[in-house]
């Protein structure tokens, strides 16, 4: 088995053990040692945690300082052999906001060679059937099904009672008005730290969404921000949860799911009462939904190991 020395920088706290990255290099028989940035074949960036003076807004999108890039510079810089750098971002940066030799994100960037699509969602399903075992997703309570979701959502939402679950750690808008105007319309029951002061995190939150959602008609889960190709986990555990999703992101979503699946806030008068009104309650209105699958094709996790798999021979 070859061994190959792994560091990260900027990543969340369990993304050593969460993240499909390595488990997918343990899947092609790499035996992984984490060890210092100066000591590593392949150094993983992602954003950083703090100071916020490292991270910058540049035309709607995040963008990481100069003062971030000779940081990392500072780690490796001594080395007489660099390693391979990766930006592994789940988070809403481009694919090049980081300067490395390949990037991994949710960009529908055409840098195919350097850069691999690989939208949050994806990292929490179940990928067995195709050999890749170890990824968990402790907040909804499961994986996401593949087979599920090419399935129709079915009619057990409609029998539910008419009113959304809305799991949320903070309510920066436009969240925060979606919320107050379908409570005008339907009830909206809120879970997570911003409506309970004593959760922690969202990862310690002592619920799963899936045991929750099914008291519910409907999730509402608006993406954060309206970013070609960022799709997260909200969607499909919607689906998922046997609700209907009641989202807010961009028209290209229809690249990774069937949009006659879900209610987009954004293609709608949702500031209308009367529009919100017709649509939760109207029986006719929300038949056609339990018609749809969420996926119209089967992803795969192939293209994404060959990415991988390509990394690694490169750094050895």
């Amino acid at each position: 088995m070859k061994q190959l020395k792994l560091s990260a920088i900027g990543q969340y706290s369990t993304y050593k053990e969460e993240s499909l990255l390595p488990i997918v290099l343990s899947s092609l028989g790499y035996r992984i040692i984490w060890v210092e940035p100066k000591r590593c074949d392949v150094l993983i960036i992602g954003k950083p945690m703090s100071p916020m003076k490292l991270i910058l807004k540049r035309g709607g999108f995040l963008v990481l300082s100069d003062h971030y890039h000779d940081l990392i510079n500072k780690m490796t810089n001594n080395r007489h052999c660099q390693p391979i750098t990766l930006f592994h971002t789940c988070e809403n940066l481009r694919h090049d906001s980081v300067k490395a030799d390949y990037s991994i994100s949710f960009d529908f960037s055409t840098e195919k060679n350097r850069h691999y699509r690989l939208p949050y969602w994806m990292e929490l399903v179940d990928w067995s059937h195709e050999g890749l075992q170890g990824n968990t997703n402790k907040r909804f309570g499961k994986l996401l099904s593949i087979s599920k979701m090419l399935q129709p959502l079915g009619k057990s939402f409609l029998s539910k009672p008419r009113q959304a679950a809305l799991f949320a750690s903070h309510l920066s808008e436009p969240r925060k008005s979606f919320y107050k105007t379908i409570q005008q319309v339907i009830p909206v029951h809120g879970y997570g730290k911003y409506f309970d002061n004593k959760i922690i995190s969202h990862s310690k939150s002592g619920f799963d969404k899936l045991t929750i959602l099914k008291n519910y008609a409907f999730n509402l889960c608006p993406e954060n921000k309206l970013y070609p190709g960022y799709y997260t986990e909200k969607i499909p555990e919607a689906f998922l949860g046997e609700t209907l999703p009641i989202t807010w992101t961009d028209s290209k979503v229809s690249a990774d799911f069937n949009p006659k699946a879900f209610i987009n806030l954004e293609h709608i008068d949702w500031k209308n009462a009367e529009v919100l009104q017709e649509l939760f309650c109207a029986e006719k209105k929300l038949e056609p939904y339990a018609e749809q699958p969420l996926l119209l094709a089967a992803p795969s996790i192939e293209p994404f190991r060959e990415f991988i798999r390509n990394i690694a021979h490169e750094a050895l």
